[in-house]
């Protein structure tokens, strides 16, 4: 009997070792979707697209909510959320910082470590001697005292109240325009063909940068980090996301994106007017080697080899 549980035993051994490593740390049922968050711009649309791609093709579904950064950290801590790859970093400080002292959220590294996140002008408004935080109360009127910002509650809207409030930079009587990405770009596009004088939040990557000759504004480091704004983008993931996903959390781990990339699938977005899934897709196919990264050591959700079913689903 005793020789028989041996054999038995090792017969068990043996058939595991002929099974994928990835069966060792397989994901959890609840995470064959993937709920992420999208703030309502274009740059986490694009990065949300090419993630989603991705998951499809190793088989899981992908859900986007479309929530503030606030509601997207809390969803996160509830666990209504998985991952955020909008976490711009220092803009998002105050915001993220109750949550990571908790430990209700994790962050996981930089997504894109070389983005840019500051107030902008026109060029001919740069020409007329605007190029830094220190020269808007000089052409106060020429502004109308007005500062272009995005969606309200954005944190990078709220550092610009805090500055007006304070009077840094001499502002006296200035307001804050809050609207959506798109309704503040359809601003800049108005002046802009009218040239006349417009300040406003401003980043890269985004098609913005080659839609508009744009100048970054110097001086703000206070407000937005040294190197006009030099920011990264983090991923973030709910707490007990690497122990239930692992293979997910792996994949996530390992995304990183460039600007080029982005800029592209932005423009192809906003000009070409694609869907963020098709210009995911045509951009990913033009640049096949960025898979090499993301999916080392990462499998299918049925743990099969990541690579070759997504090359298989990009037709390359």
């Amino acid at each position: 009997m005793m020789m028989i549980k041996k054999l038995t035993t090792l017969m068990l051994l043996a058939s595991a070792s002929l099974l994928p490593l990835s069966s060792f740390a397989a994901d959890e049922a609840r995470c064959a979707t993937v709920n992420q968050s999208d703030p309502g711009w274009t740059d986490i649309a694009a990065t949300n697209a090419v993630s989603g791609v991705v998951l499809n093709a190793l088989g899981y579904q992908q859900k986007v909510q479309n929530l503030s950064v606030a509601l997207a950290f809390q969803g996160l801590k509830t666990g209504q959320l998985d991952v955020f790859l909008g976490n711009w970093m220092p803009a998002q400080a105050p915001v993220i910082g109750k949550f990571t002292e908790e430990g209700a959220v994790k962050v996981v590294g930089a997504n894109l470590p070389a983005a840019k996140f500051t107030l902008a002008v026109p060029d001919y408004v740069a020409a007329a001697g605007v190029k830094d935080f220190a020269d808007l109360q000089k052409y106060a009127d020429k502004f109308e005292h007005k500062i272009y910002g995005i969606a309200p509650g954005a944190p990078a809207n709220q550092n610009i109240k805090k500055m007006i409030d304070k009077h840094d930079y001499g502002l006296q009587n200035w307001d804050l325009v809050e609207s959506s990405e798109s309704g503040m770009l359809a601003q800049v596009t108005r002046a802009v063909n009218r040239q006349q004088w417009i300040v406003f939040l401003g980043w890269e990557p985004h098609a913005m940068n080659t839609r508009f000759k744009l100048t970054y504004l110097s001086g703000g480091d206070a407000w937005f980090g040294p190197h006009y704004g030099s920011a990264t983008v983090n991923t973030v993931t709910r707490k007990d996301f690497a122990s239930q996903c692992p293979n997910l959390n792996r994949f996530f781990t390992q995304l990183k994106f460039d600007v080029p990339l982005e800029n592209a699938i932005i423009t192809r977005v906003l000009d070409d007017k694609q869907t963020p899934e098709a210009a995911a897709r045509a951009e990913l196919a033009k640049r096949p080697e960025l898979l090499n990264g993301w999916l080392n050591g990462v499998t299918t959700r049925s743990g099969q080899p990541a690579q070759d079913a997504v090359k298989k689903a990009l037709g390359i």
